[in-house]
């Protein structure tokens, strides 16, 4: 079915006018491993102050940071226990307005990491509600006694038998008020009760203070976990065991009945007045296109586009992360085009391969080694020209790599910390298996120090890197990709160009192209505009296509990442390795 762009221009911006995000290109910042510019190992925000130019060059035009609030760093920033201050870490506050005003003066937008499901355990918030029980801000966290029957502490009293994420039950004892708190995540980032009034209005006031220190909008972190399933008492139902004691706390806390309440009136408290200017993207793990539909629908005021986890676990095996597959691309294409088809007429797609939560997409769906360049750029175009808004990933743009770290003690993340002691503790991997584990699926894969040049820490910093830099620094770096016009670099400078000067790439319609063949993502965008046409193999081997919507004997090559066009017999298309290539219909040609 062919759809208006003019008519999904409108469903984006009342004026009829497509929303400024609809052409722009974010880009991700993990700061702790940007640019160190004081020689402690640890990246800061004067680094980044040192690499504006690089972002200039690549052509985005949003900078999204990852948390660089005060925080204890237990999981690395996202545990907050100052809303409205820089981690010393990172710099001040002062450092922070100048990066915003340099930003700006380069017609770059700034998103903040906004963290607000849960807090660290030392932000005075909870340090009050947990010095009593009669606390005037009990309330703001969820607290709970025992299980009826049993002593606090014992094994099972938790309230219910939900787990965390990160570290066992969800439920941790304070020994002083003789009661449990909640975490869904780590034990030092316990959950805000968003039931209560006086919390919503204490988030909303924060997030106004941020707007007009000059920030463009929020990345909201797990923001559909902000709802609970809360009986007409107050309970709290235990979840499906699915892994002995433990139960699967999904239906209680995913997407749960007051969430859309929740954000509408944050809309109306924080963002109406100054909304057309902004960005505001949630991460919503576990939500469905039907799920997308609503957070980003513009008429319900809620969000403008959502990281969705559909396509990123499809390689996963029973184990998660740490179970990885080999990637159904057949699975993949479906997954991807059931999201273009379902928000196409109501709402907005938000695209990545990678993020700070994701290993390296190269080493996770392309070529690592002999394919490096052509699958890193093969991967990109074919993200670049779904509808939506791509997000680069720091270092994606220069064909970053997993690291591939063989000691279990080069590893610093929580998440793969936790993993690991949980394994061993059970006998359930050997360490040569746990380091294969790690090394495809930890999230420390992407949080590597960015490589800007050959040198001995990569250019990264002086001192010695909080966590190892890929050896591999050597011949991949930004030094050595911006030397190179045919580099992973170039490629997306081309890509992002592309996106801010075709209509097509921006609001055309999708159609999937061959959806049942095992090796090439095809596609065609179509509307306004000459007909596009995108191929990407993926894999090392020639493969044929189909090309559909153009006529390839007049079809002009906008962007490919070989040297020349590749072979065309009797509209079947030859794909040399890794190879991508897009084609625009010659006018009055199909």
């Amino acid at each position: 079915m062919s759809h208006d762009p003019k008519t999904a221009s409108a469903d984006i911006a009342a004026d009829d006018t497509p929303a400024w995000w609809t052409g722009a290109v974010v880009y991700q910042i993990y700061p702790r491993s940007f640019q160190d510019s004081d020689g402690d190992g640890v990246g800061d925000l004067r680094g980044v102050l040192r690499r504006i130019d690089h972002l200039v060059e690549l052509g985005v035009d949003v900078v999204w940071f990852s948390p660089i609030y005060r925080s204890p760093q237990d999981d690395n920033g996202y545990d907050i226990s100052d809303y409205r201050d820089v981690d010393p870490l990172f710099g001040t506050l002062a450092d922070l307005d100048e990066v915003i005003v340099a930003l700006h003066e380069r017609g770059i937008r700034v998103v903040m990491d906004l963290v607000v499901n849960h807090t660290s355990d030392e932000h005075p918030w909870f340090a009050e509600s947990r010095s009593s029980r009669d606390s005037p801000r009990r309330d703001w966290y969820w607290w709970r006694p025992a299980r009826e029957g049993m002593a606090a502490g014992a094994p099972g009293a938790e309230p219910t038998n939900w787990a965390s994420a990160f570290s066992g039950p969800a439920w941790e004892l304070d020994e002083a008020t003789g009661e449990y708190y909640l975490h869904l995540f780590s034990r030092k980032q316990p959950d805000l009760n968003w039931e209560n009034p006086d919390v919503r209005a204490a988030v909303y006031d924060m997030m106004r203070w941020w707007l007009d220190r000059g920030v463009d909008g929020f990345r909201m972190d797990v923001i559909n976990l902000i709802s609970k399933v809360v009986g007409a008492d107050g309970s709290l139902a235990d979840g499906v065991v699915v892994d002995g004691r433990f139960g699967d706390s999904r239906l209680q806390t995913v997407n749960g009945p007051r969430l859309h309440e929740f954000l509408q009136e944050m809309h109306r408290e924080v963002f109406e007045g100054r909304r057309e200017a902004l960005l505001l993207v949630g991460e919503t793990p576990g939500a469905t296109v039907e799920d997308g539909r609503l957070f980003t629908d513009p008429s319900r005021r809620e969000l403008d586009m959502v990281f969705t986890f559909e396509h990123v676990h499809i390689d996963h095996g029973p184990g998660g992360r740490f179970d990885l597959r080999p990637l159904d691309l057949r699975e993949l294409k479906a997954t991807m085009a059931r999201w273009q088809h379902g928000l196409f007429d109501a709402g907005w797609n938000a695209l990545y391969w990678e993020n700070h939560d994701q290993p390296r997409s190269v080493s996770r769906f392309g070529d690592d080694s002999a394919y490096r360049r052509e699958s890193a750029t093969m991967l990109a175009t074919v993200l670049h020209l779904h509808r939506g808004t791509p997000y680069v990933y720091q270092g994606e743009e220069l064909g970053m790599t997993n690291a591939h770290l063989r000691e279990l003690s080069d590893y610093r993340d929580i998440e793969s910390l936790r993993f690991a002691a949980e394994a061993r503790a059970h006998g359930r991997l050997t360490d040569e298996q746990l380091v294969e584990a790690l090394g495809s699926g930890s999230r420390d894969n992407s949080r590597t120090p960015v490589q800007w040049d050959a040198t001995a820490s990569a250019g990264f910093t002086t001192g010695t890197p909080w966590i190892g830099v890929n050896p591999n620094h050597v011949t991949v770096n930004a030094e050595v990709e911006r030397a190179d016009p045919a580099s992973v670099f170039h490629h997306y400078r081309r890509l992002i160009a592309l996106r801010h000067d075709d209509p097509v790439v921006r609001l055309g319609d999708f159609a999937l192209v061959a959806p049942d063949h095992p090796r090439v993502y095809a596609f065609t965008r179509s509307g306004e505009g000459p007909t596009l046409f995108v191929a990407g193999n993926f894999s090392g081997d020639p493969q044929n296509i189909e090309v559909d919507g153009v006529d390839p004997a007049y079809a002009e090559l906008v962007i490919g990442n070989y040297d020349d066009r590749p072979p065309v017999a009797s509209g079947v298309m030859t794909l040399r390795p890794w190879e991508a290539v897009v084609l625009r219909a010659a006018p009055h040609h199909p």
